[in-house]
């Protein structure tokens, strides 16, 4: 059998790394970095996967953009005593620009946490190994949203009950096409394939490399 040629290895090796790089510095792939791990965290648990939800998306950007400039403390996001969470004082401003109301969030809930530089694994033992925990192990919630801000990232989960759907009453006919909760599924899968095909590429290059 042919072998690969070799004089390509290096060029190969450092354009994947460059990619791999690119793609990691974008918030969007921190935060698909998250959802799948979320995802087999639950699906360990046998408990079915969160779908993307656009409004709590929505909603989870704009609060990570509300927490960017506080500093991360050991009282801070996943470390905070409950029932001394910030409270914003534009937070209805906020679910409006989401086109959402105190209505159709009540059953959500909101998790942020602060990690510096949001190392991925870090960030998800914040959500799995904290007191949120206890929310991803909630059937009660089915779809999530997922924003990030410098060290701090937002997640917004979402029940199929219209108290916690965060789908507007006028967007209900759209959910069917985009999938339960208004999620968008097609969207997240093109970083993850784009990651899997980086990875085989490091990986043949090291095979070549020994």
């Amino acid at each position: 059998m042919a072998s690969f040629p070799r004089s390509l290895i290096l060029p190969l090796f450092v354009s994947s790394l460059l990619l791999l790089n690119y793609v990691k510095c974008d918030d969007t792939d921190e935060e698909d970095t998250l959802l799948q791990g979320i995802n087999a965290y639950r699906a360990a648990l046998n408990l079915t996967a969160l779908t993307k939800n656009e409004n709590a998306d929505c909603l989870a950007d704009e609060l990570a953009d509300q927490f960017k400039d506080q500093a991360c403390t050991n009282t801070t996001g996943a470390n905070t005593v409950p029932g001394t969470e910030p409270r914003f004082s534009n937070y209805p401003a906020l679910l409006a620009k989401c086109h959402l109301n105190v209505s159709n969030t009540r059953d959500g809930a909101v998790l942020p946490a602060c990690v510096p530089n949001l190392v991925p694994s870090l960030v998800l033992t914040n959500f799995t190994h904290s007191q949120y925990s206890e929310n991803l192990n909630d059937t009660a919630f089915t779809g999530i949203g997922i924003g990030s801000e410098d060290n701090w990232i937002i997640v917004v989960l979402t029940t199929s009950t219209p108290e916690g759907s965060y789908v507007p009453a006028d967007d209900s006919g759209s959910s069917a096409a985009d999938g339960i909760d208004g999620s968008s599924n097609e969207a997240s899968f093109v970083p993850k394939i784009s990651l899997v095909y980086h990875f085989l590429f490091l990986l043949i290059a090291s095979v070549y490399l020994l």
